[in-house]
Order: C-alpha cells, then structure tokens, then sequence
C-alpha cells in the first residue's frame, strides 16, 4: 500500500449537541485530543481541518498533529475533505469526523488497505453507507472538485461519481467485533449513553 495519513473534520456546526463537539470530555482529554492521538497510533500523519474559531481547542494538540483552517467555515465535509486532500501528503486517507469515541484505529488501517484498487473503500452499517468513517484516495479530489461547484453538500453523493469499494459488516467485524468505531456523538443524550458504555466492564 502507498503512504497513507488520516484527516479529521473538526469544524462542523455541532447544531444537534449544542456545543463544539471536538472540545466535549472524554478520559481526560477533548474529543480532538482522543481523536488525533487514537489515529497517531495507526498513521505517521495526522491532520485536523477545523475552523478558525477552534483555533483554542486546536492549540493543545500535540505538534505531531497537523491543522489547517478552512477559511470558509460550516459549508460542510466535501470541502472540508478536498482541502485535507490537498495538504496532507498521502495518496490514500482514512477520513472520519471528531465525535467516535469508540474509534479503532487498526480497522482504519484496514480500510486504507481496502481502497486499494479503488478511488474509496466505504463501509456500510446497517444499511448506510459511513461516508464519514471511510477510506479516500486522492483520485477523489476531481469528483469533490465537480460536487463544490454544483452546491453539493453531502458527502454521500460522492458514491455514484467514483469507483467506491463498499464494505460489508462481515469484513469489519474482525476488526471490531462490535463495530462501535461508528457510534458518534450527534446529541447530548448519544454523550451520555457513551459516557455510560465506557464506564461498564469489558
């Protein structure tokens, strides 16, 4: 596999939770904290796109994390994603947001791995497609190029435009059996619930 990095989308609007999800606690440390450090595990580069307003949160991580600022705030990942695309270096990316509290790193390796011979490898849960969890090679950047210029916010859109390799819960589940990686915080009540599961006994 050719060099690979992980880019985390920091800078949404956190409308749902009520507050910047990237700063909410977790063991100790924000959500950003946790995050870049669980990737910094699985990959040599680790790179944040935030907004400007998060410059503060932003600064308490290590210098080994790299963050860039999207000059044009909360219009969504598929910008977001083109512009870590370009900075980061690495011709394949795993691509997830701030809020999975339960991330697994090595099951985003093995998703880098997947989307050789394909332009993303994408998994599907439960029906969706986890466009927000996936792997994106840099063949990506002119379909997100073509989805900028029409208006598209919605990353999912991206699908139909590549050669995308959807991955089935079977070929996750060795890597997380439970496939927690894609619990992600959108509400307060989702925070709660996973203060709680981190709390129980493995």
């Amino acid at each position: 596999m050719r060099s690979s990095g992980a880019i985390v989308l920091a800078g949404g609007r956190s409308s749902r939770m009520g507050t910047d999800k990237a700063a909410l606690e977790w063991n100790g440390a924000t959500m950003i904290e946790h995050t870049a450090a669980a990737l910094a595990r699985a990959f040599d580069r680790v790179l944040v796109v935030a907004g400007e307003h998060q410059s503060a949160i932003m600064s308490r991580l290590p210098g080994t994390v790299g963050v860039i600022y999207d000059a044009a705030p909360f219009e969504g990942p598929v910008p977001a994603l083109r512009l870590g695309l370009d900075a980061i270096g690495a011709d394949t990316v795993f691509a997830c947001g701030c809020d999975l509290p339960f991330i697994c790193p090595e099951l985003a390796r093995q998703l880098c791995a997947m989307a050789e011979g394909h332009d993303a490898a994408i998994p599907v849960v439960e029906g969706r497609m986890q466009v927000l969890h996936a792997a994106y090679r840099q063949s990506c950047t002119s379909a997100l190029r073509t989805m900028i210029e029409r208006g598209e916010r919605r990353l999912h859109a991206i699908a139909p435009l590549i050669n995308a390799r959807l991955v089935s819960e079977d070929e996750l589940r060795p890597h997380d059996p439970r496939l927690l990686s894609f619990f992600n915080l959108n509400t307060p009540a989702q925070y709660r619930d996973a203060l709680r599961m981190a709390a129980v006994p493995k």
